[in-house]
């Protein structure tokens, strides 16, 4: 099966999320959040991901979380993670309870597919000061792709880590997961980088973003990614693939919004104020578009 036909089942087989243009939307990905070692690529933009967090939670956004939330190559249990980042969890189980958040799972953390079932309904955090486990996500679906339908034009959008144009980060996923594991990650202390990293191979990541684009211009549905790492937003008329980067950016996140009929790029980092005190701030990398602008194309 070639990877335009993989990505196409996954298209066909998603399910959809109706919106309009009251919506609001963040998408975000590639966070690999980690056990707060020297490995965890998440605990440096940890404040920055929980400021933008609350403040998407505080002005009533749903999350879309596009896949490699949680760095499970490196790591061998989710309950390891959630123990080191149980604030982030607590917020992110808020979205849950609303209904505000949706999991779509990457090469990184497929093994996440499985949440809702009963082997992984012991996902919990320990509240130190309440001396209590706390269950999280029970009962959470975690998808491979979703598509956002508009209630009144029917255009789709769709959502999708990113990974299956990459035939040694999908199909053999499980030995990526174990070359991470138990030859690169080891060598990482001595400088060696990992070549099957999609995020630190140029040509990789080109030839990822080329199909992806291939697949848009064959299907004439707009596409929101991840995986790659490298932010994404196209002008209007040129191919609507969108990438919303990752959040383990040198001391910055980046997402992407959808706010009431506009798309935006955006990032988050830790700024300095003129008194000298830091702040966790928001600015637009692009201009905001309007979401229509993108559908036909």
């Amino acid at each position: 099966m070639n990877e335009f036909k993989r990505l196409s089942e996954v298209f066909e087989s998603s399910e959809e999320i109706f919106f309009d243009d009251s919506s609001k939307f963040i998408f975000m990905s590639d966070c690999h959040r980690g056990d707060g070692s020297w490995a965890d690529s998440f605990r440096k933009n940890r404040n920055n991901y929980y400021a933008a967090l609350t403040h998407y939670y505080n002005n009533n956004y749903t999350y879309i979380e596009l896949g490699d939330g949680d760095e499970l190559w490196e790591n061998d249990e989710m309950n390891e993670i959630i123990s080191q980042h149980g604030d982030v969890f607590i917020l992110l189980s808020k979205f849950v309870d609303e209904d505000r958040l949706h999991f779509i799972y990457g090469n990184h953390d497929m093994i996440k597919k499985k949440f809702g079932s009963n082997k992984n309904s012991n996902l919990r955090y320990f509240d130190e000061s309440d001396r209590r486990n706390i269950h999280l996500f029970e009962h959470i679906k975690v998808h491979e792709g979703l598509v956002l339908r508009h209630s009144e034009t029917g255009d789709k959008i769709f959502l999708v880590h990113g990974h299956q144009m990459d035939f040694l980060n999908d199909r053999l996923w499980w030995l990526s997961r174990f070359l991470v594991r138990y030859l690169w990650r080891p060598l990482e202390l001595l400088g060696v980088n990992d070549p099957t990293s999609t995020s630190r191979n140029y040509h990789k990541k080109a030839s990822i973003e080329w199909k992806l684009m291939e697949w848009v211009k064959r299907n004439k549905h707009m596409l929101i990614a991840g995986h790659t790492h490298r932010p994404v937003f196209p002008e209007p008329g040129q191919v609507p693939y969108f990438n919303d980067g990752s959040c383990v950016h040198p001391n910055s996140i980046t997402g992407i919004e959808i706010t009431e009929g506009w798309i935006t790029l955006v990032r988050w980092s830790t700024k300095t104020r003129e008194d000298g005190t830091l702040y966790v701030g928001r600015e637009e990398l692009k201009e905001p578009r309007k979401l229509k602008d993108y559908f036909r194309v």
